[in-house]
């Protein structure tokens, strides 16, 4: 760890590396590559969950806890607010998962069990994602082991919460009309 470094440049250095690192469109990147269309819809689930864990481990290994909440959730609004895409991004979900095991990994595992157990019930993996995201801040305050920055994950696991549920408002229209379709379905089955 760079512990000589001020604390300010630490920080202000885990924000712009991680909103770099999770502008990075993994999605497009690689439907370009392999000739297909535009995944922006679908996400590219391991680059996605991949750049907010890797900058969270990065920031996290050279400056502390609290530079690896910052890049973290800069990486977060990175995905959904990508500069090389004209600000136009994805929902986040995958971002969110692999941010939040490596920032609480116990909250990451309830928050992905939390989402296993909604999908396997609804069938809907907006709904999954959803109350994923919704219960995060109350699973890193109860099984996060706490140490330095314990107030600053869940913080971050509020704020990419809140995100998601913005990202999402067209699907929470479809859910309160019963349109959203279901995992495995057709996009035109729904949800009753």
């Amino acid at each position: 760890m760079l512990s000589n470094l001020n604390p300010t440049v630490a920080w202000v250095l885990s924000l712009i590396g991680g909103y770099l690192l999770g502008s990075i469109p993994f999605g497009v990147i690689a439907t370009r590559l392999g000739g297909a269309g535009d995944l922006r819809q679908v996400g590219s689930l391991i680059g996605d969950a991949g750049k907010g864990a890797a900058a969270a481990l990065i920031a996290g290994a050279l400056f502390g806890p609290i530079a690896a909440v910052l890049a973290a959730g800069a990486a977060f609004v990175g995905h959904l607010f990508p500069v090389w895409l004209k600000f136009r991004g994805g929902k986040g979900v995958a971002t969110f998962f692999g941010t939040l095991l490596v920032v609480s990994w116990p909250a990451g595992i309830a928050a992905g069990l939390t989402w296993l157990a909604m999908a396997a019930l609804f069938r809907i993996s907006s709904l999954a994602g959803l109350t994923a995201a919704a219960f995060s801040p109350l699973f890193v305050f109860a099984v996060d082991p706490g140490g330095e920055g314990k107030i600053a994950r869940v913080y971050l696991a509020m704020f990419m919460a809140v995100l998601i549920f913005i990202r999402h408002h067209e699907n929470i229209g479809r859910l309160l009309k019963g349109l959203e379709p279901r995992i495995g379905g057709s996009k035109s089955t729904p949800t009753q």
